[in-house]
């Protein structure tokens, strides 16, 4: 089985969208560079500095994405061609919307639960990891204790406000050792390992 992590680009404040759940200035890393980054399966390519390309390439292993309901929204379930091109599962306890799919073969498939989500990303992931995101799901995958991975792309913004990456975290016990820290054009990738008690 792969890993399981969360990946967030966070301000310094660590707010990963303003209080309209906006992302405001934190996504400037993404096209301050030269070398081309083409996104898998969403139809963009970034323009980011030469170490961020490097980790971003690195660090592309998603064999499965598990998105909340929040995230999907208000990416507008993108476009049915989720980022990383993975198959991807939403966890809600809605409907998906009624003009679903956009395209014939979105790879999505709705739960009602994280647990089913869990479960349908690793048949589906195999040996490949699992993406997980949207801050309360991150927030249930650290309590149940099934995150492997804290990915954060710490850039110099302050939000003051908004929605957290790590918040409402009721376990204890949680341990991180830092696996990777690079620096990039106005970022700074880290990698963490997590472990629980």
């Amino acid at each position: 089985m792969g890993t399981i992590f969360s990946s967030f680009t966070t301000s310094l404040d660590g707010f990963i969208a303003d209080e309209n759940g906006q992302v405001g200035s934190l996504f400037d890393w993404y096209n301050n560079g030269e070398v081309e980054v083409p996104l898998r399966g969403y139809g963009l390519t970034f323009h980011m500095s030469q170490a961020s390309a490097d980790y971003w390439q690195q660090n592309d292993t998603e064999g499965a994405f598990i998105a909340g309901r929040g995230i999907f929204d208000d990416a507008k379930g993108w476009g049915g061609r989720p980022p990383g091109d993975s198959p991807t599962i939403v966890v809600t306890h809605r409907p998906p919307p009624e003009d679903w799919p956009p395209i014939p073969d979105a790879p999505f498939t709705f739960v009602d639960n994280l647990d089913d989500a869990l479960r349908a990303a690793r048949d589906i992931a195999g040996e490949g990891d699992i993406n997980v995101a949207g801050a309360d799901i991150v927030r249930q995958c650290l309590d149940l204790g099934v995150l492997d991975e804290i990915r954060i792309d710490l850039a110099p913004v302050l939000l003051h406000s908004g929605t957290r990456y790590l918040d409402d975290i009721t376990r204890r016990g949680i341990e991180l050792t830092q696996l990777q820290v690079v620096e990039g054009k106005n970022i700074i990738h880290i990698r963490y390992g997590v472990s629980y008690n």
